[in-house]
């Protein structure tokens, strides 16, 4: 049912109760029946106003029903209601009403569910990763999901940009230059005196070895960094080697599909006197104290819930890692982003109480829930029933681009879409690479690839279909598929408003199921040129509607497979 109808017909349900109850307020609700035999949309309204009314529920859900129908407005958007349960009101619609949709994505096509752009602005972080190794399937999954998540804002008219954040300084670069250094002195990752904490993929030596060759690396700031050669200097190989990763990362990304408008550098905080200006500002505010030598941050007392007070400064100096992030957090609220969130691993859950205290001890005017956050949880992935852990080129974990090479970035972006952020995920390599209905990649992209065949056969009549007479289209799956189509719009705003692209991700597979199962009940090039026409009209509706969910989720529409 689309927007406007449920508006027209919530507007006629609450003109019946003022006209039964006066002075009764509802909030009225539409809701699709679990079972689709019971109707198209149903209303628990009566049940809402019965008790404080001293009504009966049915008997007031009857009334309510009675009234409405006589209105010369419902018949046009309701062709029956009949009461069901405790007093639910069940409606079918007209149709009238069901072929309403298709008209609806004639017009706005590629934009159909899409809403006017508006001036408010929001920062989507995600992926961030240190530039330590290549990007494991933590980072895939932030980037199906991040992306995503910026499409359906846009779809939605928010400004949105997406942004990256560079972990560049700290000790894991530290590790990086002594890892890298070792192997362009020879010392193999299993020797006594390989570095600790040294990084051991078989990238590490690639690293070393363009560095020792005087290598050339230009990363996505636009910045080339040449290699000096030299394995004593601690600091040219630290430089090369974050470039160097820096380059691989965005390699990765761009295999992935997925671009980023900013790039912000952890470094970049240190050198501008940023991490240096919040501390003394955190001083001065007074939610800090001296203790054993270390510098702490009252974030017991600023109500966000951390359950201990944090160090800022460690007692052998240097800051502890949440501090450049209040101070990154402070740079996004000056940019003009008073809203954003972060796309983060649960691994930083523990980030999240500490960052917002020190953004509440600056009393700045932020907010207390200011970034949001979205904390996902990893991915499993197995071949073959077995869990697959390691990748040569990282040394300990899967990789992005193992994923992207194994199954392709469409099957990549789905499967880390389709499930709840916070939900435990298996990536299963040999489903993803099935042709069955049990791949739902496969069985999406098949109903698309099977509309554009059916047109591509009548393409004698593409000049009639979009004035097709649409009053033929009156079978259950026919139906069926238009209250599919109809669920789109809202299908979007659901997934946006709870940030929660695997709305979409079922969508798709609904509609999906719901086109093969017409397809499989009707015959669609009949002899009957007027209910040929029509059924091509719905065909090339649900191609267009099914083309754009997979845009914005990042997934290809193939007109062939």
């Amino acid at each position: 049912m689309l927007a406007g109808q449920q508006q027209h017909l919530i507007s006629l349900i609450q003109d019946a109760v003022r006209s039964i109850l006066p002075d009764a307020t509802a909030k009225v609700l539409l809701e699709r029946p679990k079972v689709a035999a019971h109707g198209d949309v149903a209303s628990n309204v009566a049940m809402q106003l019965a008790k404080p009314a001293a009504r009966n529920p049915r008997e007031l859900a009857q009334q309510i029903v009675d009234i409405l129908l006589a209105q010369p407005a419902s018949a046009q958007l309701i062709d029956s209601a009949e009461i069901a349960g405790p007093g639910f009101i069940n409606f079918r619609l007209s149709t009238a009403a069901r072929h309403e949709v298709l008209n609806a994505i004639a017009a706005d096509g590629p934009r159909f569910g899409h809403r006017p752009p508006s001036p408010d602005k929001i920062m989507v972080e995600f992926v961030s990763a240190n530039p330590t190794g290549p990007l494991h399937v933590g980072h895939a999954r932030q980037a199906a999901l991040g992306d995503a998540l910026c499409r359906l804002f846009t779809s939605q008219g928010l400004d949105v940009t997406r942004e990256f954040y560079y972990n560049d300084a700290g000790n894991q670069i530290d590790n990086l230059a002594v890892s890298v250094q070792a192997r362009a002195k020879g010392i193999a990752p299993d020797a006594d005196d390989f570095p600790a904490d040294g990084y051991k993929g078989d990238y590490i030596a690639d690293i070393a070895r363009d560095f020792q060759a005087g290598a050339v690396v230009q990363a996505s700031d636009g910045q080339a960094v040449t290699a000096s050669g030299n394995v004593d200097e601690l600091d040219d190989i630290r430089a090369f080697a974050v470039a160097y990763l820096r380059r691989e990362q965005d390699l990765d990304l761009q295999a992935f599909g997925l671009q980023f408008d900013n790039y912000y550098l952890e470094s970049s905080l240190y050198t501008s006197g940023r991490v240096d200006k919040i501390v003394q500002e955190l001083i001065a505010s007074g939610h800090t104290y001296e203790s054993e030598g270390a510098l702490w941050l009252r974030s017991t007392e600023l109500g966000t819930g951390d359950d201990k007070d944090r160090v800022m400064r460690k007692s052998e100096g240097g800051y502890t890692y949440f501090v450049p992030d209040v101070a990154y957090h402070v740079a996004k609220w000056e940019r003009g982003f008073h809203r954003a969130i972060n796309i983060q691993g649960t691994d930083h859950h523990g980030t999240i109480a500490r960052v917002r205290a020190g953004l509440q001890a600056l009393d700045i005017g932020i907010p207390k829930d200011f970034p949001a956050y979205i904390l996902h949880k990893m991915v499993k992935v197995v071949r073959e029933g077995a869990e697959v852990k390691i990748s040569k080129r990282a040394g300990s974990y899967v990789t992005m681009r193992d994923l992207i090479d194994w199954v392709g970035r469409d099957a990549v972006r789905y499967f880390l879409s389709q499930r709840r952020a916070d939900s435990e995920f298996v990536f299963d390599i040999d489903l993803a690479l099935s042709k069955s209905e049990e791949n739902p990649v496969y069985y999406i992209q098949y109903a698309h690839a099977r509309i554009c065949s059916m047109l591509a056969q009548s393409a004698q009549l593409h000049d009639s279909i979009p004035t097709a007479a649409v009053d033929k289209l009156v079978a259950p799956t026919e139906f069926a598929l238009l209250q599919r189509l109809a669920e789109y719009p809202a299908t979007l705003a659901l997934a946006t408003q709870e940030l929660a692209p695997h709305h979409l991700a079922f969508w798709l597979r609904d509609c999906a199921a719901d086109f093969h199962a017409w397809y499989n009940a009707e015959r669609v090039l009949v002899d009957d040129t007027e209910l040929k026409l029509a059924r091509l009209r719905l065909a090339r509706a649900t191609g267009q509607v099914i083309a754009n969910g997979l845009e914005l989720l990042g997934v290809s529409a193939p007109e062939r497979m």
